[in-house]
Order: C-alpha cells, then sequence, then structure tokens
C-alpha cells in the first residue's frame, strides 16, 4: 500500500486510476482499507478543488418536481394559490417561512436548498 496526500491534479488521477482496480476488494483486506482511505483522500480533493453549489431554490424545486411527476398545480398545494407557484418561478416573489417549511416537509427538499439565496 503506497498512499500518499493528494496535492496535484496528477496525484488525484493516480489515485483515482488506483482506486478503480481495487474498488471492489474485500473489506477485510489490504486492498479494501487501502480504497477506504484513498476514498477519503480522493473526497477530501474534490471538496477543496471541485466544490458543488448548491442549485438556487427555484431549481431544487423544479428537479424534485421533476422527479415526483408533479405539476404546477400539484406544488399549489404544497406552498398555496396556483397564482403563488407562478409568481415564485418567475422570481417576482420569495419563498416564506411556511413555504419552506411545506416544501422541506412534503417534498423532502433540503432546508440548505430552500434557504439560500436567488
Amino acid at each position: 500500500m503506497n498512499i500518499k496526500a493528494i496535492k496535484t491534479e496528477e496525484d488525484y488521477n493516480q489515485a483515482l486510476q488506483r482506486l478503480e482496480l481495487i474498488f471492489q476488494a474485500p473489506i477485510d483486506s489490504k486492498e479494501g482499507d487501502e480504497a477506504d482511505v484513498l476514498s477519503i483522500l480522493i473526497e477530501k480533493y474534490e471538496d477543496e478543488h471541485y466544490p458543488i453549489e448548491a442549485p438556487d431554490p427555484i431549481e431544487a424545486i423544479k428537479f424534485r418536481m421533476e422527479q415526483m411527476g408533479m405539476t404546477n398545480k400539484d406544488l399549489a398545494q404544497v406552498i398555496g394559490y396556483k397564482s403563488r407557484v407562478s409568481e415564485i418561478f418567475s422570481r417576482k416573489r420569495k419563498l416564506t417561512l411556511k413555504m419552506i417549511q411545506n416544501l422541506h416537509d412534503k417534498l423532502k427538499i433540503p432546508y440548505e436548498s430552500l434557504l439560500t439565496n436567488y
């Protein structure tokens, strides 16, 4: 096992290649342990160099609606009047605290996605 810190893009690519080779290794083996450590190092490097921004709340709502096969009429039952849906999607109206709570409770959209500025 030759594990080292991932500091460069080359190190990162080598770590990904190695992980691909040993990914299916048994958990209680040397290679399984190596895969665990490499996964942690790769994740740390990706978090620092390839951060993923949270989607804006409107996009998060639209994405969740698509996943659930919902229409704007269905969403109106969650957040209030149908006209509210149009105003929110056109960004003329902000989400209220009650809307955010309902979206989280009923559609399971994380608060972090609903509370960002848009």
